[in-house]
């Protein structure tokens, strides 16, 4: 299995460079050269199986040689054992057809957990393997920084840099990132939005000298092991509902585009998926893009679905990459319109292939808050509000097709948000046992500005990878 660049110019990779790569040296996503399929057969054996069994099945494609079944079971077996519910991503009705996939039972309480905790291991693993230390950059909107700062902390081989925007992550999100006691974590509150803490990091990517200067790699979700572990929760969801020999449609709250790529990759290998529902907030480049084929960013719009505040959405490259019929070239022009203008406009067969396999809905603030509380009253079933995004865009979607089984992915634990939660519903989450006490411990974080030179030096002076 090769992996190429999604903006042409880079050579082709195997699985191990690619994750330690992150970012390609031309600026493009890594995606396989081939997208692997699962027979119909394979699928349904996935249906009660343990899900880190099932996840071993669904990855090995993805990793060629870089390491073996035994190993990689071995590695999927370690990442899930700490997960806190049996299920590991249990299924839960809340209407007619409509199911929430609970992402929130690892160690943050989010679904980056799913993908994080799996990296970690794969990337230190292979890093060990060549004697190697890496320097990892990330950005966050709020749930990537504290798994990803999970999943490092402690590890022998990397020093870890999360970047996230200074008052706009909860306080649960920030301090799961700032009271982690470990000398190789930094975080980083950047004065602006995500996307500038985005913008930077692929800054740093793209500086060449100072990425090898200190051998960079990336977490965030331009890195193609992430997508690869979120694809497998696609599959055991569906199987539980009976595919492969019932269709499933997906609802995915969407922020940076990932998560719901990982469930168009799980169609492409032969999951009957039927639509795939992009939810977004105020925030809705993606919903926008989709009505009118214009990719057009605007202001970032601060909401109580923090995690979802982005107009920028990177993995979108990954769908036009194919959508043009992996014609680098064209994507190279679109991305270079993109960053001159800040826009650029699909053309009409891509757009079609898009539509295709998605639908968009845009979720406003008060409807947002009347989810959670309709949800609540209706199912007694407490959502986030980025899962409440979702749901609503799923009873949408679920009214043009009521016959085809829906499910929201609920992405977060409630009690991450719950001031959100608790004006919606009247009733304010608790925090998890294993989280008790996390509102009174002390913070280590730097504020620094929206400055790609000042935090260039800020990383330079304290990376121990430097070459």
């Amino acid at each position: 299995m090769l992996y190429l660049s999604t903006r042409g110019e880079a050579q082709k990779l195997g699985f191990s460079d690619a994750l330690l790569a992150g970012l390609a040296r031309d600026g493009g996503l890594y995606v396989p050269d081939a997208m692997p399929r699962l027979p119909s057969s394979a699928i349904g054996d996935l249906a009660g199986l343990a899900y880190a069994e099932a996840a071993c099945r669904v990855i090995l494609p993805f990793v060629g040689d870089a390491m073996s079944e035994p190993e990689l079971a071995a590695m999927t077996r370690e990442t899930y054992a700490g997960f806190r519910h049996a299920a590991t991503a249990p299924l839960v009705q809340i209407g007619d057809n409509l199911f929430v996939l609970e992402l929130f039972h690892g160690p943050t309480l989010a679904f980056k957990d799913f993908a994080m905790q799996w990296l970690g291991r794969a990337m230190n693993r292979a890093l060990k393997a060549r004697g190697a230390r890496a320097t990892i950059v990330g950005a966050t909107s709020g749930d990537t920084g504290a798994a990803a700062i999970e999943a490092f902390a402690g590890q022998s081989q990397t020093d870890i840099f999360i970047l996230y925007p200074h008052n706009r992550v909860s306080d649960v999100q920030r301090r799961q990132m700032t009271t982690v006691d470990q000398p190789n974590v930094h975080a980083i509150a950047v004065e602006g939005s995500f996307d500038d803490c985005q913008a930077i990091v692929k800054g740093l990517f793209n500086d060449l000298s100072f990425r090898d200067a200190h051998h960079l790699t990336g977490v965030n979700s331009i890195n193609w092991a992430r997508i690869v572990a979120q694809i497998v929760y696609y599959f055991t969801s569906a199987a539980a509902l009976g595919a492969p020999h019932r269709s499933v449609s997906f609802t995915t709250p969407t922020g940076n585009f990932g998560d719901i790529l990982a469930g168009w990759c799980a169609k492409r290998m032969g999951l009957p998926v039927k639509r795939l529902v992009i939810a977004t907030n105020a925030n809705d480049i993606l919903a926008r893009a989709l009505a009118s084929g214009e990719y057009r960013a605007r202001e970032v719009i601060a909401t109580q679905s923090p995690s979802m505040d982005i107009q920028v959405s990177s993995n979108f490259e990954r769908l036009l990459f194919d959508a043009y019929g992996r014609d680098a070239a064209a994507l190279r022009g679109l991305m270079a319109n993109f960053a001159q203008s800040k826009s650029f406009a699909i053309a009409p067969g891509p757009l079609r292939a898009i539509r295709d396999d998605f639908d968009a809905f845009a979720t406003d603030e008060e409807t947002c808050a009347e989810e959670m509380a309709r949800t609540y009253r209706e199912a007694g079933y407490a959502l986030d509000p980025h899962s409440a995004v979702g749901v609503n865009a799923a009873r949408r979607a679920l009214a043009r097709d009521p016959s085809t089984p829906m499910i929201a992915l609920a992405t977060a634990h409630p009690a991450k948000f719950p001031e959100a939660v608790a004006r919606a519903t009247g009733a304010r989450p608790a925090l998890p046992d294993h989280l008790k006490g996390l509102l009174e411990k002390k913070e280590r974080f730097e504020i620094l500005p929206n400055d790609l030179a000042a935090i260039r030096q800020f990383i330079g002076a304290r990376a121990r990878a430097a070459a």
